[in-house]
């Protein structure tokens, strides 16, 4: 049995069901709470590992939720499920601690390999620790070779080695734009940018994005 236990906080009804439904078969524990408010009052009653996280319901949004739950329990982590995302919402989201976003619809797999990437990642031992830049460099060779989802974990591990840098959030946008997801593109890239206004790479490639979103309208 999977010991992780889950909040899923959304005002629909048939969103909680459909979550539950598909996370408890592997193992998680599964609660839930109809608005910002519900939820508040489950984290002062109980332990959780993870909160799925809608951003718009009536009462207290997802963001303010976000804000408490940064103040009040810091060790949960929160991924946004949410039909309504813009890339503002979504990286003001991500700035105030959420680890990830998934927009509504979603596939079974895709919020299940979500989940379990959140929940369980692999662990790196201290002896195989390795470098940021040692990263990206797998990362970058892995992508080369169409190998998206291990350069996905290459560049998750780097961000978590140090988040505060802009290559990593830049590369996982490339990433993103190359399984055509130009959404979570252009969150990444403007996360890079706003780290460091500087990063050339990272402004370069909104702007090409732009110029191809406009293109395509």
């Amino acid at each position: 049995m999977n010991p992780h236990t889950i909040l899923v906080v959304d005002d629909e009804k048939s969103v909680r069901l459909m979550l539950t439904s598909m996370l408890k078969p592997l193992g998680y524990e599964v609660k839930t709470a109809v608005n910002g408010e519900d939820a508040l009052k489950r984290l002062a009653e109980a332990d959780f590992d993870l909160i799925l996280l809608d951003l718009r319901m009536p009462g207290m949004d997802g963001l303010t939720v976000l804000r408490r739950v940064a103040e009040l329990r810091p060790d949960i982590q929160v991924v946004i499920v949410s039909a309504y995302g813009t890339v503002e919402c979504a990286v003001e989201a991500i700035k105030l601690g959420a680890v990830d976003f998934i927009q509504k619809p979603f596939a079974p797999q895709e919020i299940r390999e979500l989940v379990e990437r959140v929940l369980d990642p692999q662990k790196v031992s201290e002896k195989e620790h390795i470098a940021y830049q040692t990263h990206l460099e797998r990362a970058r060779l892995n992508m080369n070779r169409q190998q998206l989802r291990a350069a996905m974990e290459h560049v998750k591990q780097a961000i978590g080695l140090d988040p505060t840098r802009p290559e990593a959030f830049n590369l996982l946008g490339a990433l993103y734009e190359a399984q055509q997801n130009l959404w979570r593109a252009r969150i990444y890239y403007r996360l890079a940018t706003e780290l460091d206004p500087h990063y050339a790479p990272a402004q370069q490639n909104l702007e090409r994005l732009a110029g191809k979103t406009e293109d395509e309208g």
